[in-house]
């Protein structure tokens, strides 16, 4: 499944935004059934989107069968959502075999590209998706969260390059850093020490790209990149 049906009659940036992120979300399994969404309100400060379009998003949804809506309760994933979104059912994951060695690479040759096209084309809203996954990141409690945040903020790059291309590279990317190895690597690996300095460098990465600064973003994209391939694999 795709977010197209989501973004039906959705024009505004944040809107869009919002739509994309509740659908990965519930069909990633992050958000499960029966979780309860915040309220409007909320979601329309979150994603700089009105109150209309908020609701024109979640009515979308609620027809897609992805959540289902309650007067007096609020908003919540339906119960029947893996049968309506079954979790990447049909994700290229499931024919792709790599290790996170081989990943890291790949990363480290197509993430660095990115800012190209990121400093001509981010808006207001992908930069306010990179300031809340940093902020995400950096109040997490645990390993997972915090590793969840820091592939949203990859992705958060990816998505505000406006290119499908780089879209798909870095969702696969994601769907990689949700298997066991490359979690248990990150766990052995991430202390609080390394955690510190990621959170300097993705501050210093969103800095230079606000900045329309290119080359310092590619170097200090690529810098992170290599520290943490360094942290993984402790390769010097």
């Amino acid at each position: 499944m795709t977010d197209l049906a989501a973004h039906k009659s959705v024009r505004a940036d944040g809107a869009r935004a919002l739509a994309k992120y509740l659908v990965e979300e519930i069909e990633s399994g992050r958000l499960p059934a029966g979780h309860k969404l915040p309220a409007e309100r909320e979601l329309s400060e979150t994603f700089n989107a009105s109150r209309g379009s908020v609701r024109r998003v979640l009515a979308n949804l609620k027809e897609m069968g992805l959540i289902t809506q309650t007067v007096g309760s609020g908003t919540f994933v339906s119960d029947d959502v893996q049968t309506v979104a079954p979790a990447h059912s049909d994700s290229p994951i499931q024919s792709i075999q790599t290790s996170p060695a081989e990943l890291m690479e790949a990363r480290l040759l197509i993430e660095p590209q990115m800012p190209s096209l990121i400093v001509r084309y981010a808006t207001a809203t992908d930069f306010d998706r990179m300031d809340e996954c940093i902020v995400r990141s950096e109040a997490a409690q645990t390993i997972e969260e915090f590793e969840h945040w820091d592939g949203a903020l990859h992705q958060a790059f990816a998505e505000a390059t406006h290119n499908s291309f780089f879209l798909k590279i870095l969702e696969l990317t994601t769907l990689i850093r949700e298997e066991g190895e490359w979690g248990r690597l990150k766990k052995n690996s991430l202390t609080p020490e390394r955690r510190s300095q990621y959170e300097v460098q993705h501050r210093a990465i969103v800095a230079a790209l606000r900045d329309r600064d290119e080359m310092l973003a590619r170097q200090t994209l690529e810098g992170h990149l290599l520290q943490v391939q360094r942290n993984l694999f402790g390769r010097e």
